[in-house]
């Protein structure tokens, strides 16, 4: 899916990078093919805005911020969060044009990351129950580029069939490419699949799993809400809750910013967060390897792939359906790929 093409995806919110990396001054990112600026307040909270100063270009991610201003590294042109040029150094305020100005994008903080949307967002970024409770922690992951399309990595999420080769190495159970149980039940923002699956569980594993078997099962309720997050719940016979958050954040056609955290009811003393980074590490590093290699295109254009001969083929569909229905719904282009959906 050509995710530049699509303006209702300009509509939602983006986890773009970790908040604590705006301490180091304004950074950059492409979200959605724009390059955009981002960075931090004096009260602390995140702007973000247009990456190109509108005097001589200048990319505004080589300046500095002043204040609640960002400053162009050129000639000190500042801007507000508004994106309104509010001091030119060689003049007077009176003497500043009306039309200097950069567009804007909102921007808040959450979880431990700046989000983005590039338009008005149709519903506001997603809570979770975890999140502020003394009884889980959060755990940053991952913040890394792969060459992948977004919805790629959103149905991946899903595919419970590839667990047993894809993941082989590391928790999969290569005889049993079947789930013990898989039901997809629909949602207003998207779909949720339950799961129950076997799986393997080295010594490695055994602080993650909270169990020192050689095999044990996950228990998933995974949710996708559109367009590319998922949240992913699982719980261990031994009581752990490990719950994932995973952002597929498309930079452009071609590449996402995968950003992941976790949250689990136990201690950093129980099961060190090193310890799961290092493991889901290995785990990504997996499915980075094979989807880098696909046809990003698969979950949404039909003709490059045969469908619903495993239940794991349904998340895809209802993916594209939901899609189609959010394009027809804001009378956009019903063009998701090469294809023109009538």
């Amino acid at each position: 899916m050509l995710v530049t093409k699509q303006p209702i995806l300009r509509r939602f919110w983006y986890a773009v990078m970790k908040s604590s990396r705006l301490d180091e001054g304004p950074q950059p990112f492409t979200l959605l093919g724009e390059n955009i600026v981002l960075w931090k307040r004096a009260d602390g909270t995140p702007a973000a805005a247009r990456d190109r100063c509108c005097h001589r270009t200048a990319k505004l991610s080589k300046g500095w911020v002043e204040g609640d201003n960002i400053v162009c590294g050129y000639h000190g042109w500042q801007y507000d969060c508004t994106g309104a040029c509010v001091k030119i150094p060689q003049f007077t305020s009176e003497k500043i044009p009306p039309g200097a100005r950069i567009d804007a994008f909102r921007c808040q903080e959450k979880f431990g990351y700046v989000w983005v949307a590039l338009d008005e967002p149709l519903a506001p970024i997603l809570d979770t129950p975890e999140e502020g409770n003394p009884q889980y922690r959060r755990i940053h992951q991952f913040d890394e580029e792969w060459k992948t399309g977004a919805l790629r990595l959103m149905e991946n999420s899903f595919d419970t069939a590839h667990f047993s080769f894809v993941h082989k190495g590391t928790f999969g159970q290569f005889g049993k490419p079947k789930p013990e149980f898989f039901e997809i039940r629909e949602t207003d923002y998207g779909f949720e699949a339950e799961t129950i699956i076997h799986i393997n569980n080295p010594p490695f594993s055994h602080r993650i799993t909270g169990s020192t078997e050689p095999t044990t099962k996950r228990h998933f309720l995974n949710q996708w809400h559109m367009p590319f997050t998922r949240r992913l719940g699982i719980v261990y016979p031994s009581g752990i809750e490990h719950t994932i958050f995973t952002c597929a954040t498309p930079i452009d056609d071609h590449r996402i910013q995968i950003i992941q955290w976790l949250y689990r009811n136990d201690t950093e003393e129980d099961c060190p967060a090193a310890l799961l980074n290092e493991w889901d590490v290995k785990v990504v590093a997996e499915d980075k390897e094979i989807l880098e290699s696909v046809v990003a295109d698969a979950p949404v254009d039909v003709t490059l792939r045969l469908e619903e001969h495993m239940p794991s083929d349904r998340p895809g569909l209802i993916m594209r359906k939901h899609l189609l229905a959010l394009l027809r719904k804001y009378g956009e282009t019903e063009q998701l790929s090469g294809e023109i959906v009538r």
